[in-house]
């Protein structure tokens, strides 16, 4: 494979999407322990653009992109895949790397397994971002079986997944949402109900909340979530991190040591829940590579209703 070259969406800069590049770049060859992979599919999250303003200078210019789809073109001497095995031409999904905004990329192996059965590559680049968060929201609030969990941004990716992965273990959930995404919330087991003025007098009509998981980060949602459970270790974010640090309760972030030790654990059981039909990906749009910008502009916007997913 020497000398292959590649395309692939860098920022160089701090000053967000002006500072993105779409440039020529040399894959280099496979060693032990890696994998190059010719990429079919590109998932798109809010989390790319964040971790492009938080750069440095040490940094730049910064591989755009955590989650692919595609297939193997090499694998190195000796190496396996994170789900066993792995030849050149296995259908395949990788999750927390580096510059998955590109035709192809040389990754680790161990973040790299066999793609769900029946899943299009556009769903299967978007499975395990939104469905490791969503796993480890569920694991750190400790819900059970028969209890009911209010869910902020239900009809959301993140929410969307927590309420598959909810419903399979019996967990009943209130999914807060618009009144135009409502059927999407009762159509993955929620019990939608509408945000704006008067959500805390909604949700408590719907009986007492013995967990919050956050996905929106507003006040409101922190408000009524810190109003309805009084035990704060049962109250998990992923948005809203400096009221998580004053108000006592649990912000998760993938860059944290525990987070990123429990979403790589979980990865090959949301696969198999995908292989599975149990858990889905609703894919609304998705975009040539070279239109990641724009792509970016549409998720950040926060009204996406599924997940993007760009195509080299």
């Amino acid at each position: 494979m020497v000398g292959v070259r590649a395309q692939r969406w860098e920022a160089h800069g701090i000053g967000g999407l002006s500072d993105f590049r779409f440039v020529d770049v040399e894959v280099t060859d496979p060693a032990h322990g890696e994998v190059t992979i010719d990429i079919a599919a590109a998932g798109v999250n809010p989390a790319d653009l964040k971790h492009a303003l938080r750069a440095d200078s040490s940094t730049l210019p910064l591989p755009i992109g955590y989650e692919v789809a595609g297939t193997i073109a090499a694998i190195g001497p000796d190496t396996t895949i994170g789900s066993g095995h792995g030849a050149v031409g296995d259908a395949v999904v990788a999750f927390r790397v580096h510059g998955g905004y590109a035709t192809a990329m040389t990754v680790p192996a161990a973040d790299v397994f066999a793609a769900p059965e029946q899943v299009p590559d556009e769903q299967a680049a978007n499975l395990l971002l939104a469905g490791t968060t969503a796993a480890e929201m569920l694991h750190v609030c400790g819900a059970d079986r028969g209890e009911t969990v209010l869910l902020h941004g239900a009809s959301g990716a993140v929410g969307v997944a927590v309420l598959q992965l909810a419903r399979r273990k019996g967990i009943r959930v209130i999914g807060t949402t618009s009144d135009a995404n409502s059927e999407t919330v009762a159509r993955f087991g929620g019990v939608p109900v509408r945000y704006g003025t008067g959500l805390l007098d909604r949700v408590l009509a719907d009986g007492p909340v013995d967990a919050a998981l956050d996905a929106v980060g507003t006040d409101e949602a922190v408000d009524v979530s810190l109003a309805v459970v009084a035990d704060r270790p049962r109250i998990v974010t992923v948005a809203a991190p400096a009221r998580a640090g004053t108000e006592g309760f649990a912000a998760l972030a993938g860059t944290k040591p525990a987070s990123a030790a429990y979403r790589d654990a979980i990865r090959a059981e949301l696969i198999d829940l995908a292989s599975a039909g149990e858990l889905v990906v609703p894919v609304v749009r998705t975009y040539p590579l070279a239109e990641a910008v724009s792509a970016l502009e549409f998720v950040s916007g926060g009204h996406a209703g599924g997940k993007v997913a760009l195509v080299p």
